[in-house]
């Protein structure tokens, strides 16, 4: 249950500051206000697309660093509550960067739209529309955590010697190991 605290706790730390990061390279988006309600100038545009597309290439960039440096830190008795935590601080770390983002100049675009006119061009603050993107952080660093897993029990294990398929006594390498009969002989030497 620690790890699994710890895990979530460490990983929603970190987002804040993917919310800061986030907010400081989105594109602008205009918005033009009409009856005091601010509209989006252009809602095919690049901006309102650019905006999504970062905060998921942050997730995507976090969530691979959290998998990564996850499975490095942790031990081997506690993959599920590593893994859970990966998943549950990932998701509320994504939900932090939202908010932390989107809230960065929010009371003054608030107030720009209150006191404009009709017709009149103002700058937006970030803003997700497609919260899809929420999952990318915590769905990456679980499939990044079980990649590493994979590939590092695939791996074949040393037997110590030289590099090869075995010593000059053994057949196959690493985990298969196995002693080579003597001549004319089985291994326990009961039949000629």
């Amino acid at each position: 249950m620690r790890t699994w605290a710890v895990t979530t706790a460490v990983v929603a730390v970190l987002g804040p500051l993917a919310g800061l990061l986030w907010h400081a390279i989105v594109p602008d988006v205009a918005y033009v206000v009409i009856q005091g309600e601010a509209l989006l100038a252009d809602p095919e545009g690049q901006g309102p697309i650019g905006v999504d597309a970062r905060f998921a290439l942050i997730g995507l960039v976090a969530g691979a660093l959290c998998g990564v440096a996850g499975y490095l830190a942790g031990g081997r008795r506690n993959d599920l509550p590593l893994l859970f935590g990966l998943v549950v601080g990932g998701a509320a770390a994504s939900l932090l960067a939202w908010r932390v983002g989107h809230q960065i100049g929010l009371a003054d675009f608030h107030r720009a739209v209150r006191g404009a006119p009709d017709g009149r061009n103002v700058t937006g603050v970030a803003d997700l529309r497609a919260t899809g993107v929420l999952v990318f952080w915590p769905l990456v660093s679980a499939a990044v955590y079980g990649l590493l897993e994979m590939i590092v029990k695939r791996l074949p294990a040393r037997d110590g010697g030289e590099p090869g398929a075995g010593e000059a006594d053994q057949v196959g390498g690493g985990e298969l190991d196995l002693e080579s009969a003597p001549s004319g002989r089985d291994v326990d030497r009961r039949e000629p």
